[in-house]
């Protein structure tokens, strides 16, 4: 009880003490453009052949200037090769303009989400004075992730920015802007994409009537086959949204999609326009004009994606914060959302460098004053009507206890259920969610994996089983707890930070689980030693490493590029 006040004092969410300092995993290192040997301990399965590409920060200094934020630094790109058994490594920095500009500057020359840009010291000081009232300009540093497109393969951020990347050389080849093509000040770097290759998008747009958010699609193929230049040519917005807040719209990392509609979350964490556009005056990055308002109520947007028609009704939620959702999918009348969510959304803007680099009880204090993440699950009544009874649970599904209860003409509140028990409470919660993507996303699924958060970067491995989800009922003192059992495992060891798990399945497989799970296991307190790891999907049990004799940060996000053709499998399976 002491410590439960001590916590809404001081707004500590944990009471973790000891935490090892990490502070190499955003230290700067220099590129392998060229492909080198990885030291191979237990077995590398032979079935897996392509590339493992993964996306993020490797550059936190230019010259004498140093990047605030952890989502500043350059893009380094990375390749693992893995074919027989065996695997190579190389890396590449992003050839942005950005990245030119700073490198032939040796300073900061682009600002970035918590870094302003340097002034030329080259212009007198009125040039220079003159020079804090111009407008931000975008950057094009596109370290989040490597998305696909028509089939070509792009590396993005969330400005209107992209490159088309060589998955097989790291080379880039084309930046691309999203407003040629619509008009959109911006992406996601998490589209979801349908069966059939069509890809679906989200960014937003400003007038002077306020921001709007867009749905984007962008068509499987090219329009014109023949043309490897094609990039964006038959992008649509599908629907546009009037955000509530004219001058102050929520930001937004990522999107739900089931099979008919997208999601589009509209949660606390808001962008002050007028403290971003004025930020260079100020001297202050775009974070500055980012924060969290605990007042609002989370909005859960439902977009026809055939019709592009915006669903009158409204599902609200007390405020939350979401990065990135684990699935959604439509069964019997309802649209069920599972995504990893926190009861604050202020974590963004701790992680600044410095943050990242502290020790000791400096370090400690970071942690604890940081909301977990924890995986959750909504129900999303489909059939609400002027006839639908208010004051009512709308969730009829078995063995469910979320809630939507209808409380006016168009809104629907919600409340979530867990899909945790107390014991992920020990692994600081989950994120980087992945699933078996080809096979079940927008589809009833079972499993999910992600990293476990006992430090600033996660620390273990999950695997998530929702069959074993069952409600369990307590009843202490007359009032009923209910509790969600689960079934999950764990890879973890000390000192060892592994990235967002990557589902790789077994060519042919007929379970959901039958593949293989990739990570970077990044080593801080060890001198290059990074490696790949391969787990066996489903037992979790290791099954290989490759070790690469070179430091690696830890990144953000990454996929794989399978280089398994048709004929090869049917060959291989005969």
């Amino acid at each position: 009880w002491e410590y439960l006040k001590k916590k809404n004092k001081d707004h500590h969410y944990t009471d973790v003490h000891g935490l090892p300092c990490i502070e190499k995993i955003v230290a700067s290192v220099d590129e392998t453009p060229e492909a080198i040997s990885t030291k191979i301990s237990g077995t590398i399965p032979e079935w897996i052949s392509g590339n493992f590409l993964r996306n993020g920060p490797g550059k936190f200094e230019i010259g004498n200037n140093k990047f605030n934020h952890w989502f500043d630094g350059m893009a380094l790109l990375h390749q693992f090769k893995i074919a027989g058994g065996h695997v190579t490594y190389k890396s590449r920095f992003l050839g942005s303009d950005c990245y030119m500009a700073n490198s032939e500057n040796s300073r900061i020359v682009v600002s970035e989400f918590g870094t302003v840009a340097m002034p030329d010291p080259c212009k007198n000081f009125f040039q220079r004075f003159l020079s804090r009232f111009e407008l931000p300009k975008a950057s094009d540093n596109d370290n989040v992730s490597f998305v696909t497109y028509k089939g070509d393969y792009y590396v993005s951020t969330e400005t209107n920015f992209m490159h088309k990347v060589d998955p097989e050389t790291l080379e880039t080849k084309e930046k691309v802007d999203w407003s040629k093509f619509i008009a959109v000040n911006g992406a996601t770097a998490h589209p979801h994409t349908d069966p059939d290759g069509t890809t679906y998008n989200m960014g937003n747009s400003y007038s002077a009537k306020g921001a709007i958010y867009n749905i984007i699609r962008v068509p499987p193929t090219k329009t014109t086959p023949e043309n490897p230049e094609e990039t964006l040519e038959g992008a649509t917005v599908v629907c546009s949204i009037p955000s509530v807040d004219k001058a102050r719209p929520s930001y937004y990392h990522s999107f739900a999609m089931s099979e008919n509609y997208v999601v589009f979350i509209e949660q606390p964490i808001k962008m002050d326009l007028l403290k971003i556009v004025t930020g260079k005056l100020r001297g202050k990055g775009i974070s500055d004009g980012v924060y969290w308002d605990p007042k609002l109520e989370t909005i859960f947007h439902l977009i026809n994606k055939q019709t592009g028609k915006l669903y009158s009704v409204k599902y609200h939620a007390k405020a939350l914060s979401t990065f990135h959702q684990i699935n959604a999918w439509e069964e019997d009348g309802f649209l069920v959302m599972d995504l990893c969510a926190a009861d604050d959304g202020k974590a963004i803007n701790n992680y600044m460098v410095q943050n990242m680099r502290k020790s000791g009880e400096a370090l400690d204090e970071v942690y604890n004053t940081m909301c977990r993440v924890f995986p959750r699950r909504f129900v999303l009544p489909l059939n609400v009507d002027m006839e639908t009874p208010c004051g009512q649970n709308l969730n009829t599904r078995p063995d469910s206890a979320a809630t939507a209860t209808k409380t006016a003409k168009d809104k629907v509140f919600c409340t979530h259920e867990d899909l945790h028990d107390e014991e992920l409470h020990k692994y600081g919660g989950l994120e980087f969610p992945q699933i078996n993507y080809a096979k079940y996303n927008t589809k009833r699924y079972r499993y999910f994996y992600g990293c476990g958060f006992r430090h600033l970067v996660g620390d273990t491995l999950i695997k998530m089983d929702l069959q074993g989800k069952r409600m369990k009922n307590i009843c202490i003192r007359r009032s009923m707890l209910t509790f969600t059992l689960l079934r999950f495992k764990v890879w973890e060891h000390p000192g060892l930070y592994p990235s967002e798990p990557v589902f790789v399945p077994l060519p042919g497989a007929t379970e959901e689980d039958e593949g293989v799970i990739m990570s970077v296991v990044i080593t801080p307190n060890k001198d290059k030693s990074t490696f790949l790891l391969v787990l066996d999907a489903k037992t979790f049990k290791e099954l290989g490493r490759a070790e690469v004799p070179v430091n690696i940060p830890y990144g953000f996000h990454g996929t794989f590029n399978s280089t398994m053709t048709h004929r090869r499998l049917l060959s291989e399976k005969n």
